[in-house]
């Protein structure tokens, strides 16, 4: 990435100012000995002054301070004057030439940025975005949704719980479908925080009234959970001190956030927030293509593939479920999909029956590029 050069160029100059500013010390310390000595001469004997100044000036130009310090501050100025070179071309590029004139749907466009703001809790920010914008119905659906998620949340921030309490127990049956307990975790929040002011009669009343309908599946958390009211007078100092960190919270609040956006039918991270990520990843190197194809005067706007991989992290990789369009069987664990060297897509045993075990290249259905199985890299879905 462009970023670990400029971190280089950064490491060069510090290690150039370090090696300067040491070098400059040990001068400074040669000169201020001799001068030291000359004044100690001056006091303790008879010598003219005159001879011990001129001893002096003559143990100064011997030291030759301009001369030791020449080197090592013209390399501190070398490198100095390359980093804002770095910096300009790391962080100042053109990005205007990787501009390609699609036709997006503004009313999506519109959608994404205010949901965006919605679900971060900039309610005025993105109430002012969609008048604006002119877009009353973009993302008017969301805003009260995400109102009620932003409100849950900011309640736990107070340590209250009952907001999430009550809607984790309306959608408890939507819950149990994804496979998540996020009730018994919030019952769990609030039955440590009676605990925690010493109401252990209050706390186990608590827990019958709600721990009874997770004991099949949770009988171990429970029963740790129970165990806590032996220390309800000193919890803080018990073998489940580890049960009062904030990091509870902070985990059952990122549970909630990610379980209400699905059953929003939303993606836990903002798709602006991820299509931003991932642009910045692949401009760099997507601007140095585009450098290289101007330097050979061909054009790539018209181009309806790339003919290099722009690479992005396994974060940024999304894929719906997969049909090889060789086996026309959908993909699985044994069979998964791999992207092949020329950007296609075929499922493993595909590629293993046309390279007969990876023995032999084989072309690519869809283009005449000649595959190697072993350079094939798996897709993650």
């Amino acid at each position: 990435m462009e970023l670990n050069s400029l971190k280089d160029a950064f490491d060069r100059v510090a290690k150039k100012q370090k090696l300067s500013c040491s070098k400059i010390q040990e001068v400074m310390d040669q000169i201020v000995q001799e001068i030291e000595k000359a004044i100690e001469m001056l006091q303790s004997t008879t010598l003219d002054y005159k001879s011990v100044l001129a001893e002096l000036k003559k143990k100064l130009h011997e030291i030759a301070p301009l001369s030791q310090l020449e080197g090592t501050l013209k390399e501190l100025n070398i490198a100095l004057s390359k980093y804002p070179k770095a910096l300009e071309k790391a962080l100042n590029p053109d990005i205007s030439k990787a501009y390609r004139n699609i036709e997006f749907d503004s009313h999506t466009v519109n959608q994404i940025i205010a949901s965006h703001f919605y679900r971060q809790g900039l309610f005025d920010v993105g109430d002012c975005f969609i008048n604006e914008a002119g877009d009353a119905e973009a993302a008017v659906a969301m805003r009260p949704l995400f109102l009620e998620m932003y409100q849950i949340l900011e309640a736990m921030k107070s340590r209250n719980l009952e907001p999430a309490l009550k809607w984790a127990a309306t959608n408890s049956d939507k819950l149990k479908e994804n496979g998540s307990d996020l009730l018994l975790r919030i019952h769990h929040l609030q039955f440590v925080k009676i605990l925690q002011k010493g109401n252990r009669d209050e706390a186990l009343k608590y827990a019958r009234t709600n721990f009874a309908s997770f004991a099949g599946n949770h009988m171990a958390e429970i029963q740790k959970l129970m165990g806590c009211l032996l220390y309800s007078d000193r919890l803080h100092e018990s073998p489940y001190a580890h049960l009062l960190s904030p990091t509870n919270w902070d985990i059952v609040a990122e549970e909630l956030t990610r379980q209400f956006c699905n059953l929003l039918g939303q993606s836990y991270e903002s798709p602006l927030s991820v299509t931003i990520a991932a642009g910045v990843q692949g401009l760099p190197p997507l601007l140095k293509f585009i450098t290289v194809m101007a330097g050979k005067k061909q054009e790539w706007q018209s181009m309806k593939q790339l003919p290099v991989p722009v690479e992005l992290d396994k974060d940024f990789q999304f894929h719906s479920i997969f049909v090889c369009p060789v086996s026309k069987e959908q993909s699985t664990d044994d069979n998964p999909p791999m992207l092949m060297s020329c950007g296609h897509v075929l499922c493993k045993q595909s590629i293993n029956k046309m390279s007969k075990n990876g023995s032999k290249l084989f072309k690519c259905p869809y283009c005449p590029s000649d595959i190697v199985a072993t350079q094939c890299r798996q897709l993650n879905f």
